[in-house]
Formats: C-alpha cells, structure tokens, sequence
C-alpha cells in the first residue's frame, strides 16, 4: 500500500519503566546490553534467565506468525483446502520437535502469571512483562490463556524487527490518514458523515447499503469492518440470517475493560523515582508493585467497578513526536486496566468519569509530585464512551476477546472464520475475524484474497498477500 508514501512516518519505541510504591524502578530497553544492565541490577538470576524467556517468545511468535496471513481452515466442512490447511498446520507444530510441541500448548493455555514465574524471581520485572497479557481483555494475569495475549503484543515488527512497537508521527490517526491517501490515489473514493442503517439483501444476497441518512448505494460485494455483532445483529435484518448463526453470534464475547484518559500538559513532569533526564521516560510508564496488585484491580472490574489501583499504561509521545503538541507543552495518553462497561452502580455519567479519572490520576500523581498542576485540559472515555464513539462493541479495542475458544476457526463463530457470511456478497473483515485485533491489517488482508478469489481470481489462497 506503499503507505510511507502517504506520510506514514514510524518511530521505534526505544524504552520503558515500572515504578514501584517506593520510588524504585524497572526500566526496559530495546537495546539489548542496556537491558540485561538493568536486569543484572535487580536479579542476575533474572538476567540470565531473561535470555531464555525472550528466545521461548520469539519461539512462540515464529511459529505463529505464518498463520496470522492465512485463512484458518474450517474443520467442520473439510474440503480439500481446508484439509490442506489443516495439514500445513499439524505439519509445522510437528516440526517444533515433541518438547516445544509441549511447551506451545501449555504457552496457549497458560496465565501470563504462571509463565512469567517460570523464568523470573523479581516482582516489579514480572508486573513490568504482564502489562501485555492483560491490555485490552477481560482478563487478570492469573487466568488461563493470557499467555497468549501476551504473544498478540510481540507479533509486530517495525523496519524487520519483531516485537518491535512504534510510535506513528502525529498519532494514530496518521495510519488511517495514509491508508486513505493509499486508497484514493488507487482510485477509491471515501464517503463519511454519515452511518450505515442496514445492509440491503434480497433472496439470501446482498444488494447494497442503506445509510442512516437515507442515500442508498448499490453493490453486489459488500464488505463490514464491523465486528460481527454490529455487522449482523445491529445492521442486518435477522429473517436473512439462519437462527443457528445468530445464536452463536449472541454468544460471542466482547467484555469490554479499558479506560482512556487524554491529557493536555502544560509542560513536562517530572518522576520522584527516576534519574535525571532518564531516556525511559520516553517509552510507556506503569506504577505498580506486584502481579497481585494487577489481580486485585481484576477482580474489582469482576464486581462492576472501576480499580481502586488500576494497571496503568502512561506515555508522553510528545517527546518524541513534538508535533503534536505546541512547543514546551506535553500531551499524555493513559491506558487504563480495569474499567467496566456497566457498572454495578450507577451509570457512567459526568460524576462516574471524574471519579475515575481521580483515581488514576492520583495513582499517577503519587509518582509525579507536579503532574497534576500541570493538567490544562483532559478527555475521560469510559468503555461505553467507546464503543459511542468509536464503534468498539464494549469499547473492546480487539472486537471481542483474545480467548482460544474464540481464535483461528472459531473467530468469530464456527462455519464462518473465513470472512464469508451466510448473506451471499456480504463479508467481514474485521478484528472480530481472524486473527483478531491489532495495528497489522491481516483481516482485511486475508478477507481481500478471499473476496478477490470468489470474483474469479485464481491465486495461492493459502500465501500471505
């Protein structure tokens, strides 16, 4: 899509940190010496072990990653691509040899909790590495499968580097920018302000869209970035749907779990734990002390509140990218693990999102002694606020859990994982697909071949585009 064309512009993460309640530190670095320094200051146990762990995730990743550009084969009809693709995958987890064959389905099973404890000793470092098997899911760390959650996190690459994160210059909104310069240089032509109502189907086909606003458009392919319940409950009239689809539809799960907080700053703060111009304030900032904190900040979303010490994941891009922000001043986004879609009482109105931004704001004033005076303005998004905002059923930022009942032919709902549906010409191609949600665009790739394919186009079906 030759998207750096377009004025894409990534910047590699370079480092991180973990404040403990003592003003201690862990930092991460991508830099490989400089990060077994610091795990050789809190445990050369840990360092050398470190080793070891990195080399069972990329393990992990290798073995993976081929799957993510492949359309997951459907066990249940078993044609003769899908048993070929079933083949080429028995075919490459028998190559991992009998003990990594072990090892990967206990990795897909497992809580990051109980992987983490395999190879570490030190808190602070374990509570640093869960972060990434908890974000975005319903999940705490000691539930099984967030292992696997964790993997999601390490599939990405920047300039070949897997596992690598990156900042896009001028902030998220840069990508969907370049994606539609790319679109309409290739002769595309982008409506908006206005939503869809309802997909127009007749006689088991689709036929067009009808938008919110009353313009009707004609196609005989239509295609849903929506996740699948929004697609077919909210969009799609259920007298075209087959009951049995729609059932397992309802069942799929979203549970939406992450807050958001916006920040302007009117400078940069500083951190009562950290150096004098560290260079891992640049990278994403947590502030706890243990695995168990983040667990009891799960178990407060459990019973429909936000955390009273939620996991928080804190970062400045603006010193790295200043042009999102006016010289000498600073804006913060903060991610936020617990927060409920529903809340056991009351509702998410004006008082309920400032209580919430209180208490992570506090969380993270307990760290930065200046961080609050400095706040000129902030924006405080709820799950619910969201999923309005947005289209993120429960604000899930993965349409829908990262769980293995809901991964490669299962996603979104059995019979249906390779972006067909049972309207014919109306297909999906959203994170609720396969291989679920992240920066990467693999849905939509994977859709593409498969659309391109019932339209007459005869290629390796199997081949990542």
């Amino acid at each position: 899509m030759e998207l750096p064309k377009f004025g894409l512009q990534v910047i590699p993460y370079e480092s991180g940190a973990t404040f403990d309640s003592k003003d201690g530190y862990f930092a991460y670095f991508s830099d490989h010496d400089a990060l077994r320094r610091e795990l050789m200051r809190h445990s050369p146990k840990d360092a050398d072990n470190y080793e070891q762990y990195a080399r069972s995730v990329m393990r992990q990743c290798k073995f993976i990653k081929p799957l993510l550009m492949r359309t997951a084969p459907d066990p249940v009809r078993l044609r003769p691509r899908d048993v070929s693709e079933l083949a080429y995958i028995l075919k490459r987890f028998h190559g991992l040899g009998p003990r990594e064959m072990a090892e990967t389905i206990r990795f897909w099973t497992m809580s990051i909790a109980e992987y983490l404890d395999q190879y570490f000793e030190t808190s602070i470092i374990k509570a640093h590495l869960a972060g990434s098997g908890i974000i975005g899911t319903g999940l705490g760390p000691y539930s099984p499968g967030t292992a696997y959650v964790l993997l999601h996190h390490y599939m990405g690459e920047v300039d070949g580097a897997i596992g690598a994160w990156g900042f896009a210059r001028g902030g998220m909104g840069s990508i969907s920018k370049a994606l539609a310069r790319s679109f309409e240089a290739s002769g595309g032509e982008i409506r908006t302000d206005s939503g869809v109502d309802r997909f127009a189907i007749r006689n088991g086909k689709v036929r067009g869209i009808v938008l919110e606003n009353g313009d009707e458009y004609e196609a005989r392919t239509v295609v849903s970035g929506m996740d699948v319940r929004r697609t077919f409950i909210d969009h799609t009239d259920e007298r075209e749907l087959p009951s049995d689809f729609l059932k397992a539809v309802r069942r799929y799960r979203f549970r939406g779990s992450s807050g958001k907080l916006n920040i302007a700053l009117d400078g940069m703060p500083t951190f009562s734990g950290a150096p004098k111009d560290a260079r891992f304030l640049k990278g994403d900032l947590h502030f706890l002390d243990d695995m168990e904190e983040i667990e009891r900040a799960y178990d407060d979303w459990k019973a429909g509140r936000w955390s009273v010490s939620p996991y928080v994941d804190f970062l400045i891009p603006t010193q790295i990218d200043p042009t999102m922000a006016p010289p000498g001043k600073h804006y913060a986004t903060v991610f936020v693990q617990y927060a409920p879609y529903e809340l056991a009482e009351g509702q998410w109105d004006d008082a309920n999102r400032e209580a919430f931004a209180e208490t992570v704001i506090s969380k993270i004033a307990r760290h930065s002694p200046d961080f609050r005076k400095l706040i000129v303005h902030k924006e405080v998004r709820s799950p619910l606020d969201i999923e309005r905002e947005t289209g993120l059923t429960e604000g899930n930022i993965f349409q829908g859990e990262l769980t293995f009942d809901q991964l490669l032919f299962n996603r979104p709902v059995p019979g249906y994982a390779q972006y067909r549906s049972p309207v014919r010409g109306l297909y999906m191609c959203g994170s609720s697909t396969h291989p679920g949600g992240g920066v990467m665009g693999a849905p939509g790739a994977n859709a593409a071949r498969e659309i391109l394919a019932d339209l007459g186009h005869k290629f390796d079906l199997g081949a990542a585009a």
